[in-house]
């Protein structure tokens, strides 16, 4: 997300150079031109940037202008004065100019840069005070006449639950219905976050941790889904899955910020089973914790990160970085009847959906989910199938 926050200040910082560019422009039959992209190359008298719709070739000369721009405060008024020897592949850069007419060529009037390196450090200090000041969760209650927000929170240390209040001129952003992009998220208030949402806030927490005031927030409507693949369309990128809940066809689209990981086998069977009764019931048939005989039907001990009773406790570290320690894998690494789970928005399309992440390996989750259903159910098809699988609740929150 951090990557998505630069791009939206570059974002803000272009349409302020748009501004700028049309009211300096002298000649009104001639069209000035504002691009923005991401240097590919660097040569003596050229830097070549890569935009979403391909290359451009930024042709220098001694009178162009360089400026260097911070990712702190990316404005006009705090642009210093820069040279062409501080450009390097990776750095962002906005170039004003004359498009030429097959829009692969503009010769450079005004450089402003943004090093990687400058990034760098802004996402390291982003990262930290998000990790500092800032709580991620699930909505579970909104208090419309105090404003309040409780938010319940997983970690490896358990459940907590925080009132999350806002601080005067908060920000709210929400993100696009069928979108898990940051820089499509909307500009938004508290009306529209809802029971069940993933929120995210930055602001102070209470020395005692169960109030929160924020000043930031970002929330979004996001689910879980699980079941059998069926078909894989590599050129597409593409997943058919069995929805193990509603027994139909999903189509599941892998996309290029889609989190691929493969649960440890033998983890997920130790956290599947003792998910089952936390120590008291049998997991199905097929689905036992390792090292534990086939006839015996409790007493299982918790799995690495759980203590007795279900909860979560500290020493590995929280449940995303638990997830970013699984392997990755690849859409080749899948294969049909596989089980697979993933996060993704609620839009309004459920038969086509984009993985924001997604996990192979979740086989016992979802037997275990089966067996509990048929069990209830008398093994009636189609009926509910509640499961949870760490690492894959908050959505598109990482």
């Amino acid at each position: 997300m951090r990557q998505r926050v630069i791009l939206l200040a570059l974002f803000v910082f272009l349409a302020g150079i748009n501004s700028f560019v049309r009211a300096q422009a002298t000649d009104a039959s001639v069209k000035p031109s504002v691009v923005m992209g991401e240097v590919s190359a660097v040569s003596e008298s050229k830097i070549v940037l890569q935009m979403k719709d391909g290359a451009v070739e930024v042709a220098l000369s001694d009178k162009t202008e360089y400026k260097r721009v911070s990712p702190e405060k990316p404005s006009l008024a705090t642009a210093v004065a820069s040279s062409f020897s501080d450009i390097s592949i990776g750095d962002k850069v906005i170039v004003t100019g004359i498009l030429a007419t097959d829009k692969k060529s503009i010769p450079a009037k005004s450089v402003y840069l943004m090093t990687k390196s400058d990034i760098a450090q802004k996402q390291t200090k982003d990262q930290e005070r998000w990790k500092t000041r800032g709580i991620s969760g699930q909505v579970t209650a909104i208090n419309p006449q105090t404003k309040e927000i409780t938010v319940s929170s997983r970690s490896l240390m358990g459940e907590t639950k925080t009132l999350l209040t806002t601080k005067e001129n908060a920000m709210f952003r929400r993100y696009a219905q069928d979108s898990i992009s940051y820089n499509e998220a909307k500009t938004s208030s508290l009306d529209e976050i809802k029971v069940g949402d993933s929120i995210r806030a930055l602001g102070d927490k209470s020395a005692d941790g169960a109030s929160f005031k924020a000043e930031e927030i970002i929330s979004g409507s996001f689910q879980t889904v699980g079941g059998t693949i069926t078909a894989i369309d590599p050129a597409k990128n593409e997943i058919t899955i069995e929805n193990i809940q509603t027994k139909k066809p999903v189509t599941v689209v892998v996309g290029q910020n889609s989190v691929l990981k493969q649960f440890p086998v033998e983890m997920a069977q130790r956290f599947a089973a003792f998910q089952n009764g936390g120590g008291g019931m049998q997991p199905p048939s097929g689905v036992r914790p390792p090292n534990q005989p086939a006839n015996q039907t409790g007493g299982q001990t918790a799995p690495n990160g759980m203590r007795p009773g279900g909860g979560m406790r500290g020493g590995g570290g929280g449940i995303d970085e638990m997830l970013e320690r699984f392997p990755t894998i690849t859409l080749a690494d899948l294969k049909v009847g596989n089980m697979i789970a993933f996060s993704s928005s609620k839009g309004t399309n459920q038969a086509r959906v984009t993985a924001i992440k997604l996990l192979s390996g979740v086989e016992p989750f979802l037997k275990m989910a089966e067996g509990n259903n048929a069990g209830r159910r008398g093994g009636q098809t189609g009926a509910s199938s509640g499961f949870s699988i760490p690492g894959l609740e908050g959505g598109g929150f990482q």
